[in-house]
């Protein structure tokens, strides 16, 4: 792995979203990634997780993904702390990056609503790397439509609920410590009628029956519910309100997606530029040429107009926003779609290289292609983006 350092971030970090405390943040974190990333593990795609999670904790910057009150950085969740992280991680070490954000997300809805205990329980844990995390939504017949969720709660005595049901794509699957599971309470029809619950890894009833491999290797499980027993002290927030704690979560992390999507950009952008520089042909360089430089000035112009809507959507969250549907929205959009066309063009420009595995292109090539999927897709945020506009 190269070393980076704090320079790849360019002139991002003279903008007036960020603090003094961002770009002492960003420092710290690209010099302890271009540090330590490289001898962590890299083969078994379980330990490596395992490891960056312990190393990212034992260094101090899971601190950024839970509140002051239980171990971490700030009062609240700091948006623009969590997207410079991931574009960071993620610029150098896409594992690293997955590994950081599910810490994130998959307490995110204890930090949001969970109980004073529950908090203190988990996010301590979380923070010191100790203990990792899951957000289990998604389903097989029930991705972008969170409405249609068929894992059911249904009352089991007074004091626990029984979860029975399927979850599918849930990153860290067969890993996690803990699932934040949200399932069919039956309060009312529709998305209205849905509960959070925080399962651990060791409930009885709880199986992993997939283990899921993609393109890009991440932890990745199909889970099966078969008559799990939860106490309704492990419901996150009131009964029925799964989808509004849902949404909040999301709400948060949104945006980071599109600061991931923004690290990889910026590293096949960095990856262009040092090979159009090398690369001999006709006499000249590869950049002598003007089809490069076009190429290189395209991938330039998304590559700062991603980071721009990017940190104005986490800079108004951190300004106390109440909801940034629309401006998280356009962030992902953007950020993962100019990411796709930032590293084509690197692996274009790259040749024969550019599709051969161990070739840093070649990675990012695999690495961007989920994030125009997962928590929400291009096309569903396209409609939050219209309907937003049309109310």
């Amino acid at each position: 792995m190269v070393s980076l350092g704090i320079g790849i971030l360019g002139d991002t970090l003279d903008w007036p979203f960020f603090e003094a405390h961002h770009r002492d943040f960003a420092e710290r974190l690209s010099a302890w990634a271009d540090a330590t990333l490289p001898s962590l593990p890299h083969d078994d795609v379980d330990e490596a997780c395992r490891a960056r999670v312990k190393a990212l904790g034992k260094a101090g910057f899971l601190k950024a993904a839970v509140p002051a009150a239980h171990g971490g950085l700030h009062a609240t969740l700091d948006v623009r702390t969590l997207c410079l992280a991931r574009e960071i991680l993620a610029a150098r070490d896409g594992l690293a990056d997955f590994a950081f954000a599910m810490q994130g997300l998959g307490t995110g809805a204890i930090t949001v609503a969970g109980s004073p205990e529950m908090k203190a329980r988990i996010l301590p844990a979380v923070a010191r790397g100790e203990r990792i995390a899951a957000f289990a939504l998604s389903e097989k017949e029930a991705g972008s439509d969170v409405a249609a969720l068929a894992t059911t709660a249904t009352p089991d005595g007074n004091t626990h609920v029984r979860l029975d049901g399927e979850k599918t794509w849930i990153s860290n699957g067969g890993i996690a410590d803990h699932y934040v599971v949200f399932a069919r309470s039956g309060e009312a029809p529709g998305a209205r009628g849905l509960s959070a619950y925080l399962v651990e890894a060791d409930t009885p009833g709880l199986s992993i029956t997939e283990r899921i491999d993609v393109i890009a290797p991440h932890p990745l499980a199909t889970l099966r519910f078969d008559g799990c027993r939860i106490p309704l002290e492990n419901r996150i927030g009131g009964p029925g309100d799964g989808f509004k704690v849902a949404m909040a979560t999301l709400d948060i992390f949104r945006s980071t997606v599109g600061a991931a999507a923004l690290g990889f950009a910026r590293r096949a952008l960095h990856e262009t530029v040092s090979h159009a520089k090398s690369r001999k042909l006709f006499g000249g360089t590869l950049g002598d040429l003007q089809l490069s430089q076009a190429a290189i000035a395209d991938s330039a112009a998304e590559v700062d107009a991603a980071a721009l809507l990017v940190y104005r959507s986490a800079w108004t969250k951190d300004r106390g926003a109440a909801r940034v549907t629309r401006e998280a929205a356009l962030a992902k959009l953007v950020a993962t779609e100019n990411a796709q066309r930032v590293i084509d063009r690197a692996v274009q420009i790259h040749g024969g290289l550019g599709v051969t595995r161990g070739v840093k292109v070649e990675e990012l090539y695999r690495e961007i292609r989920a994030l125009r999927i997962y928590e929400g897709a291009s096309e569903v945020q396209k409609v939050v983006i219209a309907r937003d506009l049309l109310k």
